[in-house]
C-alpha cells in the first residue's frame, strides 16, 4: 500500500525516475519484509539480543521495536516517544510528497518551473519527503539492511537532484540560476522557513 501510494504521487516516467521509485521501493520491502514476516535482524542479533536482555521474548511483535528495547523502555512500544515522531515523521513525508507532486505536476504541464509551495523553501521537497519517510520508518522498526540502505538512498537522492539541476539549468537557464541562489537544495532556512 506505501508503494502504491508513493507511486499515485511520483508517477516514474524516465528510466532514472524508475530507479529512483526502485530504490524506495526496496527499502520499503525489505522494511515490511522483516516487520511482517522473517525478522532477519532479531536472527542475525538473537545471540547478542538474548543475553543482553534475557526475558525479552523475541519472537513477538513487539520485540521488533528494537529501540524500545534497547532503551529500556517499558509498556506498549507503539506509545513510546521513538515510535510517536515515527508518525509524524511518515505522515509528514506524505503531506510533503502530495504537497510537493501538486506544484510539480501543474509546473510541467505549464513547462515552467515550480517554485510555490514546498518548492519555494526548498528546491526538492520530494527527496525530503522520501527521505522523512524512510527515516520514520527506521525510527520505527530498526533492520540491519535498512539501517545500510538508508545513507545509500539518501546519497542516490542527492545525485539524482543534482542531474535533475542540470537539466533545468540547461533549459531555464538563468532563471534556474536565480532560483538556486535565492532557494536552498535540501535544508530549509530557519528565518521564514515556516511562514
Amino acid at each position: 500500500m506505501f508503494i502504491i501510494f508513493a507511486f499515485s504521487f511520483t508517477k516514474p516516467e524516465t528510466p532514472r525516475d524508475w530507479r529512483s521509485f526502485g530504490a524506495f521501493s526496496a527499502f520499503i520491502v525489505a522494511l515490511f519484509a522483516e516487520m511482517y514476516g522473517f525478522p532477519l535482524t532479531i536472527y542475525l542479533l538473537s545471540g547478542w539480543l538474548g543475553s543482553s536482555y534475557p526475558g525479552v521474548d523475541f519472537m513477538s511483535h513487539d520485540a521488533g521495536h528494537l529501540w524500545h528495547t534497547l532503551f529500556g523502555w517499558k509498556g506498549n512500544p507503539h506509545t513510546d516517544p521513538l515510535h510517536l515522531l515515527s508518525f509524524v515523521c511518515i505522515g509528514g513525508g506524505f503531506i510533503l510528497l502530495s504537497s510537493a507532486w501538486k506544484v510539480l505536476y501543474q509546473a510541467q504541464r505549464r513547462h515552467g518551473l515550480a517554485t510555490t509551495g514546498p518548492y519555494a523553501k526548498v528546491r526538492h521537497p520530494q527527496y525530503d519527503a522520501f527521505a522523512l519517510i524512510m527515516f520514520g520508518f527506521l525510527l520505527q522498526w530498526p533492520t540491519i539492511l535498512t539501517l545500510l540502505m538508508f545513507p545509500v538512498l539518501v546519497w542516490m537522492y542527492v545525485r539524482l537532484a543534482h542531474r535533475e539541476e542540470q537539466e533545468a539549468l540547461a533549459e531555464f537557464g538563468d532563471q534556474y540560476r536565480r532560483y538556486m541562489a535565492a532557494t536552498p537544495a535540501f535544508v530549509p532556512r530557519w528565518k521564514g522557513a515556516f511562514k
